[in-house]
């Protein structure tokens, strides 16, 4: 009786949160899947079911082919530089000062570079695409060329030239994120025992070995957290591709990704139905990477 009486008491608490999550996230889910196997243009009142038809056609699309080749790009690029930076700055931050009386501490002014780095996530999406399509304006009114043009070298097109867009595109995504990390990955270092690092350093080891040896290691699960996350930043993009370089991918499809392209279907195209299935794509591409991702790094977790 005391059991069933514990277990009401947790349920009426979870009840609510599991039945808002149930009609804003199930829900709209289930839809999705729904919507992807029919024709429906967004107005008409009864749906029609086409079956896999609308799968069979994005397998033939090349714009789908595209996108998915932009996000292999980022989600090569965006987890491996944000990660390496974070992990710099945080190191730096934390333990690059050294050893003192007090135990290991961070250089000089650590408290003020870390508000410096994290001001980036305080920044809206399309603020900080406003602020990049001005630094990256290809005239002589943009920061950059700007600067390039006043040192005698000639503008560069950083969003319309093909085969820098999408570069251009990252290093802003980068600079977005790596705030937000060097924060996660500072908590992370701050819950490693300082013992470890002053008795490392007491045996002689550099800054160097101090890393590679006793944070990185100590930090594993951590960085593992981040690479999920950013792993899933690299399947969206939309609102920063948006207001950087618009819905059409330009240029030649460089910076088209599959948000953009569910978004250009569905309310440009008015095709419901085979935006749904892009997004249903979209859907299983990141879990299994989210899947793969901690699986394929798990390991036994190290007790302090």
């Amino acid at each position: 009786m005391e059991r069933l009486r514990r277990y009401g008491f947790v349920a009426g608490f979870l009840l609510v949160p599991l039945a808002l999550y149930s009609v804003f996230v199930i829900s709209p889910y289930v839809q999705a899947f729904q919507i992807s196997l029919t024709d429906w243009d967004g107005y008409a009142s009864e749906l029609t079911y086409v079956g896999l038809a609308n799968f069979a056609e994005l397998l033939a699309d090349q714009d789908f082919w595209q996108a998915l080749r932009n996000h292999g790009l980022i989600l090569l690029v965006l987890p491996i530089l944000t990660i390496v930076i974070a992990l710099f700055f945080s190191y730096l931050l934390n333990l690059g000062g050294g050893s003192s009386g007090a135990g290991m501490k961070g250089i000089w002014g650590s408290t003020f570079y870390r508000v410096v780095f994290f001001f980036p996530q305080v920044l809206a999406v399309a603020v900080v695409g406003v602020l990049f399509r001005a630094i990256y304006r290809p005239d002589e009114y943009g920061v950059v060329n700007g600067l390039l043009i006043k040192l005698g070298l000639d503008p560069v097109g950083w969003l319309v030239e093909p085969d820098l867009a999408l570069w251009s595109v990252i290093a802003v995504m980068v600079w977005q994120a790596v705030g937000f990390y060097v924060v996660l990955f500072s908590a992370g270092m701050a819950a490693i025992p300082k013992d470890y690092f002053e008795a490392a350093a007491l045996d002689g080891a550099g800054r160097f070995r101090l890393f590679f040896s006793i944070t990185l290691p100590l930090l594993r699960d951590t960085v593992q957290v981040g690479w999920v996350y950013l792993g899933i930043a690299a399947f969206d993009g939309f609102a920063l591709i948006q207001v950087l370089v618009g819905d059409k991918g330009e240029p030649d499809g460089t910076t088209s990704v599959l948000p953009v392209q569910i978004w250009k279907t569905a309310f440009s195209y008015t095709d419901y139905g085979y935006a749904s299935a892009m997004g249903v794509a979209l859907f299983f591409l990141t879990v299994t990477f989210a899947v793969l991702t901690l699986r394929t790094t798990r390991r036994e977790r190290i007790e302090f």
